[in-house]
């Protein structure tokens, strides 16, 4: 796969710091997360592909048929082709860390990726995931740093599919946090502080130690 399968935005890090994937929301674009890209792992060099997939105008990394009703072949097909665009991105900056965040359909293309490759990333953050199907995981998730979080008051992502998520990531080995804040489905300044400790607890650790 190219590193141009996706339109994307990259931005050069400096030296030695980790490569950082940053994947957006439905509506938004390879620029939505850029900055916040910067704020969660300063000095990064970040990729943010944008979907492929335009639902009413609103660009996506897979179909859905309804509100959390997914077209699973097509998620298996966007979760090959993102596979592919973050493995050839590995393979050209040869970084120190490999990490990924996601906000709201971003988190959940992530985490199919996961899934399917659970050795490609170091450590993801999961900002508002909604996974509605229970998940293969495609290998071993042993010590994995992730962080998903959420709101008690979420309506797109209910509480409990969220807790269901923690759940089955626990079982499949992972080192799972979770942060939950009082709102909805927006993001909140305390859950970016949670994703800033979250990857500066590792972001200056070598591949593979």
């Amino acid at each position: 796969m190219s590193t141009d399968s996706y339109i994307h935005r990259r931005e050069q890090g400096a030296p030695g710091q980790p490569l950082v994937f940053a994947f957006h929301g439905t509506g938004g674009d390879e620029n939505q997360l850029v900055d916040l890209a910067r704020e969660l792992v300063p000095g990064a060099t970040i990729v943010s592909p944008r979907g492929d997939v335009s639902e009413f105008g609103s660009a996506r990394f897979f179909r859905r048929t309804g509100e959390g009703v997914y077209d699973m072949d097509d998620l298996a097909r966007a979760t090959d082709k993102m596979a592919g665009f973050v493995e050839a991105h590995v393979a050209a900056e040869k970084p120190s860390r490999v990490l990924a965040f996601g906000y709201s359909n971003g988190a959940n293309i992530l985490a199919s990726v996961l899934f399917a490759h659970p050795g490609l990333f170091d450590a993801v953050a999961l900002m508002h995931p909604l996974i509605p199907f229970q998940p293969r995981i495609e290998g071993s998730l042993a010590g994995r740093p992730i962080l998903v979080t959420a709101g008690e008051r979420d309506p797109i992502c209910p509480p409990n599919l969220t807790r269901r998520l923690e759940s089955w990531l626990a079982d499949a080995g992972a080192a799972v946090t979770m942060h939950w804040h009082q709102g909805g489905h927006e993001l909140r300044p305390d859950e970016v502080s949670a994703a800033t400790r979250h990857f500066a607890a590792i972001a200056t650790e070598g591949r593979g130690s």
